[in-house]
């Protein structure tokens, strides 16, 4: 339903994209991950017409953006960075404004109009300017709108700006809920928003795409995947540790002190399961386990990892 061609976008001598290619489609939720100035916002103003180009395209549902830009997006539903609106409009007047652009009006608009303020909960705000309204609030008529024609892309740039937790949860249900129907690209920076609702993630650093994979592939590459916490019955002394560390699966043991108390955490060799090991070499040693968790993997560190990395040297910025 999506489909990104080598897109690139200068800005004089920076480079804030630089070819980058995906596909979405339909049933998948991609959260489009990476730092503050990686190009997120960039890309997805490029996919969706707002931002020319400096080469590559974007299909979407098989229109071509640069050559068929008005069937493109038909087909898109797009909530911008800061999700701007006329603030002296009442988000009623402002939905049945954009029903109007979109071609729908008399029963229909106002059939739309109230399947969007059910879904998005903004009935009780609908009569006040949207200048009065809470950035949470001002963040779900922008979901409104996007979603007032029903595309078949979704492309939503920090959904979840400024909703509380309560508020944060309910747009998540009603992502989740939509997915199967469509293609959605989420921009964010919380990397719990793309474990609660994503397929699929991007991380991207520098204009450039560093790692595709699903939450789960992009955890399994954290230094944390399989590695077990361990707690015991009067703390843990030097020499439990050496014991632990000398097992022929672990790479290394180091003490934690958490939430759940002081223990260790002991890294697997590559990522294997290690777990058995150390439960065998407990019962051996009649040690006194408390508690004992294997970890899947942190996506905040592989982000880190991955978007710390040093880049290269673009053509443009170095013959600048």
């Amino acid at each position: 339903m999506l489909e990104i061609r080598h897109l690139v976008k200068c800005f004089g001598p920076l480079v804030a994209v630089d070819d980058v290619s995906f596909t979405v489609s339909q049933g998948e939720a991609l959260g489009f991950l990476g730092p503050n100035g990686a190009g997120k916002s960039t890309t997805m103003k490029m996919i969706t017409g707002f931002l020319a180009p400096s080469s590559g395209t974007a299909i979407i549902c098989g229109c071509d953006i640069a050559t068929q830009p008005v069937a493109a997006k038909k087909h898109i539903g797009y909530l911008p960075e800061g999700a701007p609106a006329y603030p002296d409009m009442t988000p009623g007047d402002f939905l049945d404004f954009i029903a109007h652009i979109r071609g729908f009006s008399g029963g229909e608009a106002k059939r739309r109009i109230g399947r969007v303020v059910e879904m998005i909960k903004i009935a009780e705000v609908m009569h006040q300017p949207i200048e009065t309204l809470s950035k949470g609030y001002r963040r779900r008529v922008g979901v409104a709108q996007a979603l007032l024609h029903d595309p078949d892309v979704l492309i939503l740039d920090e959904p979840t700006d400024g909703l509380d937790p309560n508020q944060k949860y309910e747009m998540r249900k009603i992502i989740t809920a939509m997915r199967p129907e469509k293609a959605i690209i989420i921009s964010t920076h919380l990397l719990e928003e793309v474990e609660a609702v994503c397929s699929r993630a991007i991380i991207i650093a520098r204009g450039r795409v560093l790692a595709d994979g699903t939450p789960t592939e992009l955890a399994e590459r954290s230094r944390h995947h399989n590695a077990v916490r361990v707690s015991m019955a009067g703390g843990v002394d030097p020499n439990i540790r050496a014991e632990m560390a000398a097992l022929p699966g672990v790479a290394a043991v180091e003490p934690v002190s958490d939430s759940e108390g002081d223990g260790l955490i002991v890294f697997p060799r590559g990522g294997r399961p290690v777990v058995a090991e150390i439960a065998d070499l407990a019962r051996g040693r009649g040690w006194t386990i408390t508690s004992l968790r294997v970890e899947r993997g942190r996506l905040d560190d592989v982000f880190r990892e991955i978007t710390a990395a040093q880049p290269e040297p673009s053509p443009i910025a170095a013959a600048a």
